[in-house]
């Protein structure tokens, strides 16, 4: 996909779904996503896949995970060079769902009920 090596770190599960369904990928596309694989330049993410993924991204981990404002905060180099695996060292939880977020066995915000 790239001219990088691949990365040693596997890409999390879920993150590679989320990436496969924002960008209504074919079956077996996520089998070549690396962490070094650059959203724009290897996966071909278009402005409205980016926009897809962000809503995914915020459903399935919370506010923390906002591409959004990751995006604005970069120049158009960085933009260009943006990787999975930056989006996931930057925008998700380490293990699993974010903390803010209700999980099985996790009350909400306004108690058990």
């Amino acid at each position: 996909m790239n001219d990088h090596p691949p990365s040693a770190a596997p890409v999390r599960a879920e993150l590679l779904a989320l990436l496969a369904e924002a960008a209504a990928a074919p079956p077996g596309w996520s089998g070549r996503v690396t962490a070094d694989s650059r959203l724009d330049a290897d996966l071909l993410l278009d402005e409205c896949e980016l926009g897809a993924l962000a809503a995914l991204l915020h459903e399935h981990f919370g506010e923390r995970a906002d591409l959004a404002r990751l995006r604005a905060g970069l120049d158009l180099d960085a933009l260009a060079a943006l990787t999975v695996g930056d989006l996931e060292r930057e925008l998700l939880p380490p293990g699993g769902p974010a903390p803010d977020r209700p999980g099985p066995g996790r009350p909400t915000a306004g108690g058990p009920r």
